[in-house]
């Protein structure tokens, strides 16, 4: 996307960025799920705290 830090109106700013927006490529499918690839949380021991 076009950089758009030095314009200060934002009605502007925002007609430039959906303008940029509509003229790029579209983005390819995803090939993995989603959050696949986040690091996965272990249980925690259930009952009496563990020292």
């Amino acid at each position: 996307m076009a950089n758009t830090k030095a314009i200060e109106d934002t009605q502007e700013r925002k007609k430039l960025k959906r303008a940029a927006r509509k003229k790029a490529a579209p983005k390819a499918k995803r090939t993995v799920p989603r959050g696949s690839q986040k690091k996965k949380v272990r249980k925690l021991a259930r009952g009496q705290s563990k020292r």
